[in-house]
């Protein structure tokens, strides 16, 4: 039976689009919004793979065909038992050949009139990264400047809700950026689902409107940023947010209140600067921590460490940064971010 094959740059929004691949490839990343319905399980794919190597192909065909009619049939009984008869769902696995081509037959079998996804993932995952390269550099960017602890990310969320067009990165990455930046109870993503959330994110926005976006550095915790993304946000306008160092304490206390209660994951991420700061700071720091000083702390760490590094990272990445329009927090609650965020929309003309 002839397949009907469809390319990734015809995929829409309105498609059913079914991940075959085992558990683990699918976590690692998928096309943004299909199910996964794998028609081989990880331990499944082992079984059949240490078969075809160490007995042979034919038992590891037999062994993997009665699999897949099983793992279909199941799907076809409980998750898919709903569907219509003009079902037109699109089905891919790595490189658009056995396993969604066994559950395509079966599907056309019934009646659905099921397509593959023409060269699978793998296709689809060069698609991906020629198209950030096209679609980075059509957008302008307004990017949110500031020292650490001045909420910019929360700005970044405000905007957005007041209905700017944002690409909030650390989101994307789960992780604040700095060196005490990650999630303590959530890994980080893969480099390949990073760059499929930043791909989708910018395939839905207008290139008319500007889009929103805070000032990094080419990595956020282990994941790097698409060269054709960071290298036109260098060239964004930029705006320069300010908030006095007693608040901005208040503020990184309240965020990073899971390193105040694990002093010890503290003291080891501290301890990676030594090489930098040398053993009498960081020892003062430590030292601070078992006095559980933590305004002391954390204003220390802003005076020596984050404040240098970002403000000559900024004035050495950000084209325009020496034109930046300086707005001010004097406290950074809901409402005076909210109002901040509304300045900004309203002087950037989008509201």
């Amino acid at each position: 039976m002839k397949r009907d094959l469809i390319d990734s740059s015809d995929l829409t929004a309105k498609d059913d689009v079914i991940d075959v691949r085992s558990p683990s490839e699918y976590n690692l990343d998928h096309i943004p919004g299909a199910i996964n319905l794998p028609v081989l399980n990880d331990a499944e794919r082992q079984l059949v793979g240490w078969t075809y190597k160490n007995e042979s192909a034919f038992k590891a065909k037999k062994i993997g065909a009665s699999l897949v009619a099983k793992n279909i049939a199941q799907y076809i009984d409980t998750t898919l038992a709903q569907k219509p008869e003009n079902w037109s769902p699109v089905i891919y696995c790595w490189r658009g050949g056995k396993r969604s081509g066994s559950m395509s037959l079966i599907f056309r079998n019934i009646g659905w009139r099921s397509r593959q996804l023409s060269g699978g993932y793998k296709t689809f995952r060069r698609h991906v990264i020629t198209d950030i390269s096209t679609l980075a550099p059509a957008f302008n960017y307004i990017v949110i400047c500031g020292l650490t602890g001045t909420a910019k990310t929360d700005l970044i969320e405000a905007i957005r809700s007041e209905g700017g067009q944002t690409l909030n990165l650390e989101a994307l990455a789960n992780h604040r950026g700095s060196l005490l930046g990650y999630d303590p109870h959530s890994a980080q993503p893969s480099q390949k689902k990073f760059e499929t959330q930043i791909w989708h994110q910018l395939k839905q926005f207008d290139v008319t409107q500007p889009v929103f976006i805070e000032s990094e550095s080419k990595k956020i915790g282990n994941l790097r940023l698409p060269e054709a993304l960071i290298d036109n946000v260098r060239q964004g306008v930029c705006i320069n947010i300010r908030v006095n160092l007693v608040t901005r304490t208040k503020y990184l206390k309240e965020t990073y209140e899971h390193l105040i209660k694990n002093p010890s994951s503290l003291t080891n991420q501290l301890e990676k600067l030594r090489s930098r700061h040398g053993n009498r700071i960081i020892d003062y720091w430590l030292d601070l921590i078992s006095s559980n000083k933590w305004d002391d702390l954390i204003q220390d760490l802003l005076e020596i460490h984050y404040d240098p590094s970002y403000t000559k990272s900024m004035n050495t990445n950000f084209k325009n940064m020496s034109q930046a329009k300086c707005y001010s927090l004097d406290a950074i609650l809901p409402d005076t971010v909210l109002s901040l965020a509304n300045k900004i929309l309203s002087d950037c003309s989008i509201n």
